[in-house]
């Protein structure tokens, strides 16, 4: 891969956990096909982080913020937009990142 373009992955990961993260994991591969590096802090601060505390899902947000100051774009997939997804979207247009919708079929949303 011969690219230097950051994507952040937004994308659904409460509720039915295991599909959000396959789902996660194949928007990543997307990105990758695309010639972006992915960042997608919904699958990495989980593996040590507990999701179901308020206190380390806040700071797995933290986490994530501080990362996607470093990506190029934000991009946002699926029709549902989730709590946490919604601060990643605001935290994005407050940074004047780019923000880009695609379906869960990875398909551009051009009226999201």
């Amino acid at each position: 891969m011969s690219t230097n373009k950051i994507a952040y992955i937004c994308s659904p990961y409460a509720g039915d956990v295991e599909k959000n993260t396959l789902r996660a994991r194949r928007y990543c591969r997307f990105a990758v096909d695309q010639g972006y590096i992915p960042i997608a802090p919904h699958l990495l601060f989980p593996q040590f982080l507990d999701d179901d505390d308020p206190h380390e899902r806040e700071l797995g947000l933290s986490c994530g913020n501080a990362l996607m100051i470093k990506c190029h774009e934000v991009w946002v997939f699926g029709r549902t937009v989730s709590s946490g997804m919604a601060a990643e979207i605001e935290q994005a247009k407050r940074k004047n990142i780019p923000v880009r919708y695609f379906d869960e079929k990875c398909e551009v949303v051009e009226n999201a």
